[in-house]
């Protein structure tokens, strides 16, 4: 009987290895996939910048923007990801992460040294943390393009790599660090939540790019004398669209890289839930991205009739819902999203008669509809549990949503990306490495700054109608 009883708490030990196994491995290519969906983003924005940008400018627009994607990679290799594990409680080392402690975690990936190190490179015995630190990577690489849009067409290549590695290295990481962590001081002490970081990235990349532009300044031609605005349409209006589609196809691996997958690899359980522990599901994201999307496109239409803004509307819409998408039900994130919709063109407007020239309504898309998105959060999801049980020091009580909460984390988010965005702005004026010459401006960055020309025979003109 002994032999029997032991055999069977054998067969059972191995197949719960198997099960494990099966688990981890389902989560590392969760993850895996969602890489090259986020890369579709980038996609995305460098068709959507090259298009909003006159002929003159439009590969060096695409140009900024790959290398900002390259350059963001390795500074998140470097720097940013330790931050993330280093900061959640302030300034002091204390986060954990697979049994490892956040100070040799962090201090692990600065220097390379120590048995965690392993944590940083291929490693046999580790499945989820290069797939899972690469879809972290992608959300850093994100910010870079959402600032990128806003300030083309006079920006210099050099500064402009500086500032994206400035954002996508260290003040999202910031920000994700406080109110996208279990252990965040945000998210303890104030109960924030922020599924699909529509402040922790979409808000911080957007008040960064304003800290840029309010010393970058406007485009030669964008205001007149009397303060009043000129419109300095791009070259391809059907690109730009094209691309605002792509960068929602892309959204969709951004929003499942928000899901943490249980298994193996994590103490969370075997089932989905956020970055805090609480529960979702696939199910909750395939309702709301579409009908946010959806609601968002139909608010612009209604307002303006406008094709950029009806695609701006979609990004508008999805990221006004993003912190909530875990939690709403569908109808109500279709409201929220026309809401956005509605607001978007005329928002834009407020911020165009501040003499601020955000070319491609970045600020407004990502930054205002992030802000206005998450007090929404902290009006419908008032009282939800922003933290499961476990991830709660004991003897403390569970945070929940609140107005206050959502609107401390937002003053937070804020004021890290505009302070950060300023002062990087201020530092490179004063070094003279971030607006080009004004020749160079009117001539056309393609001619002075890139060794190509996106139309060497012209671009082709329909002939007038017959009358």
């Amino acid at each position: 009987m002994e032999e029997q009883l032991a055999e069977l708490a054998a067969k059972v030990a191995e197949m719960e290895a198997k099960g494990n196994l099966t688990n981890t491995m389902f989560a590392e290519t969760y993850y895996y996939l969602t890489i090259p969906l986020m890369i579709i983003i980038h996609a995305g924005f460098l068709a959507y910048e090259m298009g909003a940008s006159r002929a003159k400018n439009a590969l060096s627009s695409g140009v900024k923007n790959i290398l900002a994607f390259a350059f963001v990679i390795p500074a998140f290799y470097f720097f940013g990801w330790w931050v993330y594990w280093a900061f959640p409680t302030g300034f002091s080392l204390s986060a954990g992460f697979n049994g490892i402690s956040g100070a040799e975690y962090a201090n692990s990936i600065a220097l390379a040294w120590g048995e965690s190190a392993a944590f940083m490179g291929p490693n046999t015995e580790d499945q989820i943390d290069g797939v899972f630190w690469g879809a972290f990577t992608l959300f850093a690489a994100t910010t870079a393009s959402i600032m990128s849009g806003a300030v083309i067409e006079r920006i210099q290549t050099v500064g402009f790599v500086i500032l994206a590695i400035v954002l996508g290295g260290f003040s999202w990481t910031l920000a994700a660090a406080w109110g996208w962590h279990a252990d965040g001081w945000l998210v303890q002490n104030w109960g924030v939540h922020d599924f699909g970081a529509a402040g922790l990235v979409h808000a911080v990349a957007a008040f960064f790019a304003l800290g840029v532009l309010i010393v970058l300044g406007p485009r030669i031609g964008k205001f007149n004398a009397d303060g009043t605005a000129n419109e300095l349409p791009g070259h391809n209006m059907p690109f730009t669209a094209t691309g605002l589609m792509l960068i929602v196809v892309g959204f969709w691996g951004f929003l499942m890289a928000c899901l943490v997958v249980g298994g193996e690899a994590w103490s969370w359980g075997a089932n989905f839930t956020t970055i805090y522990g609480t529960p979702t599901n696939l199910g909750a994201l395939s309702f709301n991205i579409l009908m946010g999307v959806s609601g968002g496109i139909i608010g612009a239409w209604l307002f303006t009739r406008d094709p950029f803004w009806m695609m701006s509307g979609a990004l508008a819409g999805l990221i006004s819902v993003a912190s909530g998408l875990d939690i709403y039900f569908p109808s109500l994130t279709f409201i929220i999203a026309i809401g956005a919709g509605v607001m978007l063109k005329p928002a834009a407007k407020i911020l165009e008669g501040m003499g601020i020239d955000d070319a491609v309504g970045a600020v407004t898309v990502h930054g205002t509809m992030g802000i206005y998105g998450m007090l929404m959060l902290g009006i419908f999801a008032s009282g939800y549990p922003a933290l499961m049980d476990f991830s709660v020091p004991e003897g403390s009580t569970v945070p929940t949503v609140s107005l206050v909460g959502q609107i401390v984390g937002a003053i937070v988010f804020v004021a890290i990306g505009l302070i950060t965005g300023l002062a990087s702005a201020l530092v490179l004026k004063m070094l003279g490495m971030l607006r080009v010459p004004e020749a160079a401006e009117i001539a056309g960055l393609d001619t002075v700054k890139v060794p190509a020309q996106a139309y060497p025979e012209g671009i082709a003109v329909s002939p007038p109608a017959s009358q």
